[in-house]
């Protein structure tokens, strides 16, 4: 989403070169801080994450050395808003499963039944017997 926004945000920017930095200027500026400021009237200005979107978004249309002048932020906060975004779109860790997968209910009764029926016998024989009746599973899950 925020390669989108800022890829739309470019295309009039090369039609209108001129303008394009003012208008940036009073979108960052009165939008965006006016809204956050309405927000939080006392303490500490926190910027929600729509608006470091926009602001990230915002300053690829403005001259890097105009950034200090114009945006509320460093250009180093900025930067780092920037690099967020993009590497929220590479982060697979939600994806990922993590760990074994849990064992199902009817195995770890039949597991259990096995050992209690037959006291003799390893965690080895249980994982063969539960193998030869089709559920496989680790020796070291028994």
């Amino acid at each position: 989403m925020y390669k989108v926004t800022g890829k739309l945000l470019t295309v009039p920017s090369v039609l209108l070169r001129r303008g394009t930095v003012k208008e940036a200027e009073l979108l960052v500026l009165r939008r965006h801080e006016n809204a956050v400021l309405r927000r939080q009237l006392a303490g500490p200005v926190r910027y929600e994450p729509a608006d470091r979107f926009w602001f990230a978004a915002l300053c690829g249309l403005i001259p890097r050395r105009q950034w200090r002048e114009i945006f509320p932020v460093t250009p180093g906060t900025l930067l780092a808003w920037h690099r967020r975004f993009i590497a929220a779109k590479w982060d697979y860790t939600a994806r990922r499963g993590t760990g074994r997968p849990p064992t199902p209910t009817a195995i770890k009764k039949l597991v259990l039944r096995l050992a209690r029926e037959n006291p003799t016998r390893g965690h080895r024989w249980i994982q063969g017997e539960l193998a030869r009746l089709g559920h496989r599973i680790a020796a070291s899950t028994v």
